[in-house]
């Protein structure tokens, strides 16, 4: 009866929070959402196959880093429901232009690909999305659920 009273009360505390940052922290494979500096749930997540460092060009294979808006959710995607991520903004553009580059964009945060979340236990444990930034279904699930659009998210090596 214990656990199902702590259970409850951890399903409250996070239905009842609201999530005004998401925080990506690349190095660890992290995400956490928090409300205000509490963190109210972290999740194990995926990349790009070249994770370190900032995303430069399209096809780099990077995931951005810096601070940028949750803008859209996007339920017919090839992956299982995504949210889009507001990059390239004009930093980003303004740098790529220079290099004479694209800089890609697209970058969402995403379940799996469309009928292959059977494997998230295998593919989970790899960076293997083109940049983005990647759950298992039912985390994605309760993504969509926890945060608003125009969430911001600050994502970091």
């Amino acid at each position: 009866m214990r656990y199902i009273t702590i259970l409850l009360f951890v399903l409250t505390t996070i239905a009842q929070a609201e999530v005004t940052l998401v925080e990506v922290i690349k190095s660890e494979n992290k995400m956490h959402l928090l409300d205000g500096d509490k963190v109210i749930k972290s999740y194990h997540v995926a990349f790009g196959g070249q994770p370190q460092g900032h995303k430069q060009q399209e096809g780099d294979e990077k995931t951005p880093e810096g601070h940028y808006t949750l803008d859209y959710k996007k339920e017919d995607s090839s992956y299982y429901r995504a949210m889009h991520i507001s990059y390239p903004n004009a930093e980003d553009r303004a740098q790529a232009e220079a290099r004479g580059v694209s800089p890609g964009g697209f970058i969402m945060v995403h379940g799996q690909r469309n009928r292959l979340g059977w494997l998230a236990p295998i593919t989970q444990r790899f960076n293997w999305t083109d940049g983005c930034i990647a759950l298992t279904n039912d985390e994605m699930d309760e993504f969509m659920t926890l945060v608003k659009i125009g969430t911001p998210i600050a994502i970091r090596w």
